[in-house]
């Protein structure tokens, strides 16, 4: 069962809707330990202190903030606490918002959000007005420890929060965004490329995707376990010629993508994956 990461309640003028959140996705890979390979025993991380010349222990440990040159400022776990928002159990809604106003540039962690007995009625009816008004909503939460700016917007029958990164937190490159804006581009290059665009245009579907690598790298591990000999499954590198002409490029394409969607056969039912049973690490 899924644990609960927050309890609390969101508001909306006076109507307060007792929710509870819970992670939406979270990254998930083979997980290494560090082996000492002349013995095969896990390794044991240690903290050293360079001035005391010595191991230390867990318990010792401080928080300090970096003001100069090897000098810190100490600030304690009180202290911190001290300074959260007064009410880390609710979430007021600032406002609302047009969903296409909020660039995915700020989306960070999601989270779905599901109602407690008392505020079903409620939530459905902050869904619903959502729903019909396509519109997400603003507001405040502390999570971790951290005061956070959110959007909760609905999503396959309920709503889904998201925490949004701060605009200090979104990075500018300076290099982004000038390549290509003093290039005049012929309009037959570009119907050309929007043409192309259109053939390889499909409905997204999730279940289409999954990660090959690691795929991989459990078969490898299963391989190894069973006492076989590693075998390589590394395909050599594709080599890519520079483009010469955009146009001749852009009309080989057609014809390689055209070609291959008429050997493909028709879509079969496909059948999930035996689970390995291989305990996964999820970062």
């Amino acid at each position: 069962m899924a644990s609960t990461v927050w309890k609390g309640y969101v508001s909306f003028g006076l109507i307060s809707v007792p929710i509870r959140l819970f992670v939406a996705a979270r990254e998930e890979h083979v997980g290494f330990n560090q082996i000492h390979k002349e013995c095969g025993t896990r390794v044991k991380q240690q903290l050293y202190c360079p001035h005391d010349e010595r191991v230390v222990e867990r318990s010792e440990l401080a928080k300090g903030y970096q003001v100069d040159k090897d000098t810190y400022v100490l600030v304690t776990e009180d202290e911190l606490k001290s300074l959260e928002a007064e009410s880390s159990e609710s979430m007021e809604i600032q406002q609302f918002v047009k969903l296409d106003e909020v660039d995915p540039v700020y989306y960070q962690t999601s989270y779905y959000t599901v109602p407690e007995d008392p505020g079903r009625r409620a939530y459905a009816l902050i869904l619903q007005g959502m729903e019909q008004l396509k519109l997400g909503a603003i507001a405040k939460i502390t999570l971790h420890q951290r005061e956070q700016i959110v959007m909760i917007r609905p999503y396959d029958k309920g709503l889904v929060l998201h925490t949004l990164y701060y605009p200090a937190e979104v990075r500018e490159i300076a290099e982004y965004g000038h390549d290509g804006a003093d290039l005049k581009l012929q309009k037959a290059e570009v119907d050309l490329a929007e043409q192309f665009m259109k053939q390889l245009t499909a409905k997204f579907d999730p279940s289409q995707f999954k990660d090959e690598y690691q795929t991989r790298v459990e078969e490898l591990i299963e391989r190894k376990e069973a006492g076989m000999a590693a075998k390589s499954d590394k395909q050599p590198k594709k080599k890519l010629a520079p483009v010469i002409n955009l146009m001749d490029a852009l009309k080989k394409s057609m014809e390689q993508q055209e070609e291959a969607a008429g050997k493909k056969e028709p879509q079969r039912e496909t059948v999930a994956a035996k689970s390995t049973g291989r305990k996964k690490k999820v970062g």
